[in-house]
């Protein structure tokens, strides 16, 4: 079975952070593809080893990723 999650990446120094936010598990890398391919081995690894109980605990099954405008200055 296969399951789609979010994952936001954005740069840290010299390299990338990546988020599942649905989740809560961060991997990173030294480029974007490394980033991605590191979080998808932590999520596969999370699903291999999570009891089912902590799997419905820790997943948020609603995510927005979205812009929020604010004053600055």
């Amino acid at each position: 079975m296969n399951r789609q999650l979010t994952a936001i990446i954005e740069r840290e120094g010299d390299g990338y952070v990546s988020l599942c936010p649905e989740l809560d598990i961060a991997s990173q890398g030294d480029t974007i593809e490394e980033s991605r391919t590191n979080l998808q081995e932590a999520l596969e690894l999370f699903f291999a080893t999570a009891s089912p109980e902590e799997i419905k605990t820790r997943l948020h099954a609603e995510v927005y990723v979205t812009h929020v405008e604010v004053a600055v200055g």
